[in-house]
């Protein structure tokens, strides 16, 4: 996958640590963001830590979307996240941005950053022209409304299809605007307008919201769906969120975002030395 100068291959699973620049997001909100300013020699510390342990890409969000999180302006944002793509410039990792501000995009995208996260799969057609217009690689991400109502009553008549066929829609309208299959992923967006059914649905039926051979990305770390099953707190969901890793790998999952970047490294080590068929969703 092309991801501006850089590129990332998946011959087998890579992963994608979270940098949350936000002061409430559901994990970890506040530890790299005071309110005033971003705490830049702790987001080194920390982008330093995940990629000695591995980690391909970095994923830099500046606004929560975690469920009823409030919008944040783009100015806002671009305040938070692009001072931590001009610090972390220097590092040998994919440096990606979590947002669908169209303004944010192109600001991103001047500061270094390789990939755009869109939580909304380009719903605001100047953030698909924003990328086309550059070799950044893009992110697709399925939501059922926007992060102020997505968790109200969460409704499908086939959850697994209608994901689906959203990400296939979206993919082509972006091939279309002038993005390469090569820079294109999708992800089914767990927790994202979806109750605890519907994610395990989705999980059990990963390899069915795959886009041709476009690389296919998770996120399952820490979110509500472990508490559900684990009845744990956000902080004692390491080893839930360890096992939904697993799983979706060994049902095709080509990207993983995570915020415990060693042990989940450790996880895909295993993985790997076991012999397990990483393309067996594909």
């Amino acid at each position: 996958m092309r991801c501006g100068a850089q590129v990332v291959s998946f011959s087998k699973p890579q992963l994608m640590g979270v940098l949350n620049i936000t002061p409430d997001s559901f994990s970890d909100g506040g530890r790299l963001f005071d309110g005033e300013a971003v705490r830049l020699d702790a987001v080194r510390a920390q982008a330093s830590g995940m990629v000695a342990a591995g980690a391909a890409i970095l994923d830099i969000g500046g606004e929560s979307s975690r469920p009823g999180a409030d919008a944040v302006s783009s100015q806002e944002e671009q305040r938070r996240v692009l001072p931590v793509l001009e610090a972390l410039s220097d590092l040998d990792v994919v440096l990606s941005v979590d947002t669908y501000h169209a303004e944010t995009v192109r600001a991103a995208i001047r500061h270094g950053a390789g990939m755009i996260n869109d939580i909304t799969a380009g719903r605001d057609a100047d953030v698909v022209t924003a990328v086309a217009d550059s070799e950044v690689a893009y992110a697709l991400m399925h939501m059922q409304g926007s992060p102020q109502t997505m968790q109200t009553a969460p409704t499908y008549t086939d959850v697994v299809a209608e994901v689906s066929g959203y990400l296939t829609e979206r993919f082509e309208l972006c091939q279309n605007a002038g993005i390469d299959a090569d820079r294109l992923l999708v992800d089914p967006g767990f927790g994202f307008g979806k109750s605890l059914q519907h994610n395990l649905a989705l999980l059990r039926n990963l390899p069915a919201t795959r886009v041709g051979t476009c690389p296919l990305l998770v996120g399952l770390s820490r979110k509500s769906m472990i508490g559900l099953i684990t009845g744990q707190p956000v902080d004692a969901r390491m080893s839930g969120s360890l096992a939904a890793l697993m799983l979706a790998v060994q049902n095709g999952a080509d990207l993983v975002r995570v915020h415990d970047l060693q042990e989940s490294a450790d996880v895909l080590r295993i993985l790997e030395a076991y012999g397990s068929e990483y393309a067996s969703g594909k």
